[in-house]
């Protein structure tokens, strides 16, 4: 077991067996079993290119044997950072097969967030695809070599210049160390919202029973086609049920390289999707572009829209629009997932963000002091259950934050309950920005301005935004020294941040507002650029 990862206790993980929540399979068992029964059914198509199950199977063996050759061990932190692309699960697989963790990295992410990572995990390993999207990963991986001693070997999907590709690391398949259900499987990042993402230990038995849930809500069967649109390394769209939830079903995954309605259209068309899952400015761009596009999308049955809120007016045009059923899906990587059941009313669709998962997920909704409010009144929302983590890796001071003493996750949501169980979701109670389902911590890009020799004190918040829900405003106070908004922003980028952690506007302000006991009020903050913003559009700009 990886050490310094809480676990669940003994009676705890002693009910989950007993009720069968846990079962004792890995992710291993997992594919070999679909492998031996479905045989030459594809299970990925990624453009021209389709992988069997028999073939997705294999690829994973001659991989872990190759990655062990390398000299990667049980426990070992790999850091995978690929696209949506089919390589993706034969590392994943490869990994579990080997006992090794992967620990997912978004594309997006650069050299900040992947030097951390690396140093923190001790990652012996990185594995990226060549150059995506116009970037070149490689000199990434030169740039967190050159930091984390550990990282001894890069990986690369395609061209590997100086490192070592992929493909040649097929080998013949060889005994491996054997693997528990109750080990840790990977490690997925969290929203993060105090500086630098939390890694989040997720076990064999937790997460397949996540995934067997999830499959029986969405309903997946072997006819069923899921469409990735969204990076799959995400918690959403790896397993609500997303990519792994539709393997444990015996479904096809379709991979889409890009998320816009002129690539996934004429997938969904070709290969006769049933169900994807969007985060809502997506869902809008979606549904606006639907009717000018002349692709049969009847295929569609289920349209998923998680991540972030999504609001009602716009819920209410999926049926109408798309011709499929929304599904609303609110949940963590963390664990708790809720979703609205296929067969809900339609005002239970359009107004909530769905009920728990599993019966065995605990929920309280509680007040500052950690009492719970009448139903119907919002509250802070608490969670545990057989597939929500009890702590943070290596994060033991968080942890006693972020975790009850009974072990119930601080999900750090505001919501309400209904009668019928449902959550409305209210908001963040932490001081974290929803960019269109892109979680930016404030304290990680305040800690990043705050080295800019120009800038005395910052302040970053969110402000309102109709397209992508909210978009982040950095309030500045400089020194005596001046500086611009696009020196700041390039100051940034300089130091490796994701390209949707950069300010989108800059305030230069001479104080900050405070509260009755002398901290920077954000509120004051959030509602002077609000009214900003809205004098702006008023005044017709």
């Amino acid at each position: 077991m990886l050490s310094r990862c809480p676990s669940w206790p003994n009676e705890y993980a002693d009910r989950y067996r007993k009720e069968g929540c846990w079962q004792g399979e890995t992710f291993g068992d997992m594919l070999r079993t679909r492998a031996s029964k479905h045989g030459d059914r594809i299970a990925i198509t990624s453009g021209e290119s389709c992988w069997s199950y028999g073939e997705l199977d294999t690829k994973a063996d001659r991989l872990a044997a190759g990655l062990s050759k390398l000299g990667i061990k049980p426990m070992d932190r790999v850091i995978v950072q690929l696209p949506n692309i089919s390589e993706f699960f034969e590392v994943c697989f490869a990994l579990f097969r080997l006992g090794a963790l992967p620990v997912f990295a978004l594309p997006l992410h650069r050299s900040s967030e992947i030097t951390y990572f690396s140093e923190f995990t001790e990652a012996v390993a990185y594995i990226i695809p060549d150059t995506y999207s116009g970037f070149d990963y490689r000199e990434l991986a030169r740039q967190a070599q050159n930091k984390v001693p550990t990282l001894r070997n890069v990986i690369v999907v395609g061209d590997p210049q100086e490192f070592t590709a992929l493909g040649d690391l097929h080998t013949e398949p060889t005994i491996l160390p054997e693997v528990n259900a109750s080990d840790v499987a990977f490690l997925q990042l969290s929203g993060g919202s105090t500086g630098l993402p939390k890694l989040i230990p997720r076990t064999h038995d937790d997460y397949i029973y996540s995934l067997r849930v999830s499959a029986d809500i969405c309903k997946l069967d072997e006819s069923s086609v899921y469409l990735a649109v969204l990076p799959v390394a995400h918690n959403y769209p790896l397993s609500s049920p997303g990519v792994l939830g539709t393997l444990y079903a015996g479904g096809r995954v379709v991979l889409a390289p890009r998320s816009s309605p002129d690539d996934a259209f004429p997938l969904i068309a070709r290969e006769r999707v049933t169900i994807t899952g969007l985060v809502p400015p997506l869902a809008l761009i979606w549904l606006e572009a639907a009717s000018s596009r002349h692709y049969d999308l009847s295929s569609l049955q289920v349209l998923q829209v998680g991540g972030a809120k999504f609001s009602e007016e716009v819920a209410r045009r999926v049926r109408s629009t798309l011709g499929c059923t929304l599904q609303q899906v609110f949940g963590m990587a963390e664990g708790l997932v809720n979703y609205t059941r296929l067969d809900d009313p339609e005002e239970t669709l359009v107004n909530t963000q769905g009920r728990p998962m599993s019966p065995y997920d605990e929920i309280r909704v509680v007040d500052e002091d950690d009492q719970e409010v009448e139903q119907g009144q919002t509250g802070h929302l608490l969670t545990r259950g057989p597939y929500t983590i009890r702590g943070y890796y290596k994060a033991e001071e968080h942890n006693a934050k972020a975790f009850t003493l009974d072990g119930f996750y601080r999900t750090g949501d505001l919501v309400r309950l209904t009668a019928s169980g449902y959550l409305v979701v209210e908001g963040r109670a932490k001081d974290q920005i929803n960019r269109g389902g892109d979680k930016v911590a404030a304290e990680e890009i305040e800690n990043h301005l705050l080295a800019h020799p120009a800038v005395h004190d910052v302040a970053v918040v969110s402000m309102p935004d109709e397209f992508l829900g909210e978009r982040t405003c950095a309030f500045v106070i400089l020194h005596e020294r001046p500086a611009t908004a696009g020196e700041l922003k390039a100051f940034l980028r300089e130091r490796g941040l994701a390209a949707y952690k950069i300010p989108d506007r800059v305030e230069f302000i001479d104080s900050f507002p405070q509260t009755g006991v002398g901290k920077v009020s954000k509120k004051a903050l959030r509602e002077s650029i609000a009214q900003k913003l809205s004098s702006v559009a008023n005044a017709g700009f």
